[in-house]
């Protein structure tokens, strides 16, 4: 049984008879009441996104959520295509907003963990940080570089996000998936 004190970031909770993931949580205290916990949960079958407001008399099943390593092929048409990650002949699709902006960072053959309910997939779980290869970024001007900054870049799977003034094509560098932000040059 997962408690009321347990819902945090991250935390998966059989709801309505659906599994939910915790996106984020924050206590609130009201006047003369009790604390509850304001949070915002999407569903994992569907993707939707919803806030909903806890009570400290809350408990809830934990989600029978299977994860298994999948290899992403490719994305076209809103669909995401992976394979099991030794059978490429098994393969699955998973919708375009059901992973949301985690897919603008997968690149084939990239291996993930596919998280499945009910024998059926219905969400992807990426790595915080991954590493990818710069494609394109406007040079930094002379000068410019010893007063910080960010310019524009693409990446290899085709990403936007902004970089360090000194980042080049070709470098790879250090990506954090949940926040789409630069973390660090790799090489």
């Amino acid at each position: 049984m997962i408690s009321y004190s347990d819902l945090k970031r991250g935390v998966r909770i059989l709801f309505k008879n659906q599994p939910y993931e915790i996106l984020e949580s924050s206590p609130m205290f009201k006047g003369r009441g009790q604390s509850v916990l304001q949070a915002k949960i999407k569903n994992l079958i569907t993707g939707e996104p919803m806030t909903h407001t806890f009570r400290p008399s809350d408990s809830f099943e934990e989600p029978d959520i299977d994860k298994q390593e999948l290899k992403f092929v490719y994305a076209g048409r809103e669909v995401f295509v992976f394979c099991k990650k030794n059978n490429p002949g098994k393969r699955m699709e998973l919708a375009e907003d059901k992973i949301g902006n985690a897919g603008q960072f997968l690149k084939p053959n990239q291996i993930i963990n596919g998280l499945f309910f009910e024998n059926e997939l219905v969400a992807i779980s990426m790595p915080i940080k991954i590493e990818l290869k710069v494609a394109e970024t406007p040079p930094a001007l002379k000068g410019q570089s010893a007063s910080g900054g960010n310019k524009p870049a693409v990446l290899e799977t085709g990403a936007n996000i902004n970089v360090p003034l000194f980042i080049n094509p070709g470098d790879i560098i250090e990506i954090n998936t949940e926040t789409g932000e630069y973390s660090k040059r790799v090489s």
